[in-house]
């Protein structure tokens, strides 16, 4: 059978993979390959034990791979087959020289794009599907045609908007789609054909379109305003803390405000994930180099107010426990950043195991996903450290339970069995505010909600 056309994926990661297999799923015309230099990866991809864990993306796999959807590591033979190349590699924070701790680290972005224009021979579409920095396009276009080979290459944005735990019903069901071009023919061409491409499932009305530089910034300043209210929310946990005001009973009357709305207003141990921070700190690092002094303040407020988060949360428990974790035992519940995901990545809970770890308490974690990331994420790092996927076997003689990430498993447990099997005095620390505090308290917990009046027995 032949295929109208041929799309390819330079990257198997959390964007990559769900995105390209919906395409697949949505559009049988088109052959959809995704390529990746990790071998580990690909083979997970082919196998019935993905590399990722996201609801519902198994059976969309499944359903596509072999008829149209296809996973392999031959990244140059895909490059010259392929008439249009998402690029979806990964683009971490620097680690190193300028920029260090903030600006994006565009080493393997910039691999990329020499590795297309080197295997390149006749015209392609490249989308930029990783976040990136404005401008980024025109540094693409200029790597890209440096040579002069007369191979034509038009650079497109498409940011993704994806929510793990949900990717694939935002997949399916996006709020928005945003293409952004040059505003030249050959650029509004390629638009076009990426529009049609979405077209397939998507309504028209939803797909927007843009210049190059407006989608490429759209992408950083959305994640920068969903971490501002998590980060707004938390702050004002604290002060309800200290006047025994309850934070769900303030969000709801803000969030019955229309202006305002109901989203992103449960306050919690604080926001992790692959995004928030990365793309606040890269805005940030933007208004700095445009000299926004007072605008860069700003918005590194945002993250500095989630360390803090963070922070207080232990120091909490480091209170409530008498001022000394030496030697008690804690079971955190979770470990992933977000429920519906094994993604760990700025998880809050790899501060806090650090920060118990510290203080030289010994932890137990459990998680339904995220265990093989949580040992990744700890490996090398001082202290007693034990991983149980099954809660009423990590918990058992632990002092204290820590509520890192909000799995519907956690609030259907058993309890009064969990008091029974732990250390007394008994506490729980509900960072995610999942739980019956109330319930909890009455069976003899020591109960130490988010933004909520502690529940005592002394």
């Amino acid at each position: 059978m032949g295929f109208e056309k041929k799309i390819l994926c330079i990257g198997a990661g959390y964007v990559g993979g769900p995105t390209m297999a919906m395409i697949a799923h949505k559009c049988p015309q088109y052959r959809v390959t995704i390529v990746d230099i990790n071998p580990d990866r690909i083979a997970q991809w082919n196998s019935d034990n993905l590399p990722i864990y996201e609801p519902g993306l198994d059976k969309v796999v499944k359903e596509a791979r072999g008829k149209n959807l296809f996973f392999s590591t031959e990244i140059e033979k895909g490059i010259r087959e392929s008439e249009i190349i998402f690029v979806s590699v990964n683009t971490p924070t620097k680690t190193f020289g300028a920029g260090a701790g903030m600006a994006a680290d565009l080493q393997y972005w910039d691999k990329t794009a020499r590795q297309i224009r080197e295997h390149s021979a006749s015209h392609k579409i490249i989308v930029e599907k990783s976040t990136l920095p404005v401008k980024t396009a025109q540094a693409m276009e200029r790597i890209l045609t440096i040579n002069d080979n007369a191979v034509r290459f038009d650079v497109l944005s498409n940011p993704e908007f994806l929510a793990e735990g949900t990717a694939i019903k935002d997949l399916e069901d996006p709020d928005r789609v945003l293409i952004g071009s040059r505003e030249t023919p050959s650029g509004l061409k390629a638009r076009n054909e990426l529009v049609e491409i979405y077209a397939n499932w998507i309504p028209r009305e939803r797909i927007i379109t843009s210049n190059i530089w407006s989608s490429e910034l759209s992408k950083l300043v959305a994640n920068a305003f969903l971490a501002q209210r998590i980060s707004s929310i938390n702050s004002i946990s604290a002060l309800c803390e200290k006047t025994d005001a309850e934070i769900t009973e303030v969000a709801r009357a803000v969030g019955m405000d229309r202006r305002v709305g109901d989203k992103f207003l449960n306050a919690s141990i604080g926001f992790g994930g692959s995004c928030f921070k990365k793309d606040i700190l890269n805005l940030v690092y933007l208004c700095r180099y445009y000299d926004l002094k007072e605008v860069a303040q700003y918005w590194e407020g945002v993250v500095k107010i989630n360390e803090y988060q963070k922070e207080r949360f232990v120091l909490n428990m480091l209170n409530a426990m008498f001022n000394t974790l030496a030697g008690k035992r804690v079971c955190l519940f979770g470990f992933a950043f977000k429920a519906n995901t094994g993604d760990t990545r700025e998880s809050p809970a790899i501060f806090v195991a650090k920060r118990l770890l510290e203080e030289k308490a010994e932890l137990v974690i459990t998680d339904p996903q995220a265990l093989d990331n949580a040992m990744r994420d700890l490996e090398g790092v001082d202290g007693k450290v034990s991983f149980n996927e099954e809660p009423y076997v990590a918990v058992d003689g632990c002092d204290a339970v820590a509520v890192m990430t909000e799995w519907d498993v956690y609030t259907g447990l058993d309890f009064e069995r969990i008091y029974r099997s732990m250390a007394k005095p008994a506490f729980i620390f509900d960072g995610r505010n999942i739980l019956d505090h109330k319930g909890l308290y009455e069976i003899g917990f020591n109960v130490f909600p988010i933004g909520k009046p502690a529940l005592t027995h002394f």
